[in-house]
């Protein structure tokens, strides 16, 4: 059963979305079969996580090192408070090698994920990003390697044991 709290979703819900991610292009007749459940049932499941924001996109996975963008690094920003963080944030959108962008507590102002396509590449994308209007000062973290690669399975799942123990 779904909750009206947008944050729960339970078990048919993980369930869908687990297949979804590991096979993108199941249609929605399929999924109901492999699921056990009525055709409408999946598309409403669906409909219904996509308005309250569960399920934010369909699109493919890519690997930037795949592209050429072998090196990742992680950039603490420190911003001019006078702007605020938003044009900085308008202006390293801007930079196709930025990947995330995230306002942070402690030290720095905003973090960043970029990939660059050597290390001598990624002086170039340092220097893009320290001459957007805002930026004061930048510390910089090359990851070695990705030991908990992104992921938002085990998460889902943890969400609908959690909202299996709500009426």
């Amino acid at each position: 059963m779904i909750s009206n709290d947008p944050g729960l979703i339970d078990r048919l819900d993980a369930a869908l979305i687990e297949l979804l991610a590991v096979e993108p292009r199941v249609g929605v007749l399929e999924a109901s079969r492999r699921l056990g459940v009525a055709r409408g049932t999946v598309q409403a499941r669906l409909d219904r996580m996509r308005d309250r924001g569960v399920i934010t996109g369909y699109g493919p996975e890519v690997d930037p090192a795949a592209l050429g963008y072998e090196v990742t690094a992680f950039i603490t920003l420190e911003i001019r408070q006078a702007g605020g963080h938003d044009p900085v944030a308008e202006r390293l959108a801007v930079i196709p090698e930025v990947l995330e962008v995230h306002t942070i507590t402690g030290v720095g102002d905003m973090l960043c994920r970029v990939v660059a396509r050597s290390n001598a590449d990624l002086q170039r994308v340092l220097d893009a990003i320290v001459s957007a209007e805002g930026v004061v000062r930048s510390a910089t973290l090359i990851s070695l390697a990705a030991q908990v690669p992104y992921r938002i399975l085990p998460l889902v799942r943890a969400a609908a044991e959690r909202g299996q123990n709500i009426t």
